[in-house]
């Protein structure tokens, strides 16, 4: 059987039905999002691969257990499964969250930037400022940027995701940009 041309669905039922290798195509199909999710909240290289780790065995359980409810958004669902493991070490460590990427750059890289070699100093100050920018915002500001942004999250999945309504998520978004903007224009940069 090619379990790499199934949808998520078919690939938690093919599992369920005993096909393992099913379960390791679904997981290579989102580990690196779920992963660098992970590694955005909590900026550590080896909590990320802990909670990676405690994410899949929770999902692996849920499915095996016959308690997934299959609504066509498996990605959506681990990321959830992830944010809510985060959630529950922060509150159990009361750490504050720093924003970088898992190879190591700040969360101003989704941002987007010129390749050319020429602008590469010009970039990294840039991205050095966004990521102090981002840094300053409070939690919830900074997990919508990251989940808008990096995650590619709609806002209703944000809302659903953070337990807020939709309104609230892009209020969130909309304050962290507003408080951006005034750092940008309190510290005068220039962001090309």
């Amino acid at each position: 059987m090619q379990f790499t041309s199934l949808t998520d669905a078919d690939l938690v039922l093919a599992y369920q039905q005993g096909h393992e290798q099913a379960l390791s195509v679904l997981i290579n199909r989102h580990k690196d999002k779920v992963y660098t999710t992970l590694y955005v909240l909590v900026k550590d290289k080896y909590l990320a691969e802990d909670l990676f780790q405690d994410t899949f065995l929770k999902i692996v359980k849920t499915i095996r257990e016959g308690r997934y409810n299959e609504q066509g958004k498996f990605l959506q669902w681990a990321v959830r499964v992830a944010r809510n493991l985060c959630m529950d070490h922060f509150r159990r460590t009361k750490v504050q969250v720093p924003v970088t990427l898992p190879d190591g750059t700040d969360i101003s890289s989704i941002f987007g930037h010129s390749d050319l070699v020429a602008d590469e100093i010009e970039r990294r100050e840039v991205h050095q400022s966004v990521r102090q920018l981002v840094e300053t915002l409070p939690y919830e500001q900074r997990e919508v940027i990251v989940l808008r942004m990096y995650a590619d999250l709609s806002f209703k999945e944000i809302s659903e995701l953070t337990g807020v309504s939709i309104n609230t998520a892009l209020g969130r978004m909309r304050y962290a940009l507003i408080n951006m903007r005034k750092l940008i224009a309190e510290k005068q940069l220039v962001l090309r």
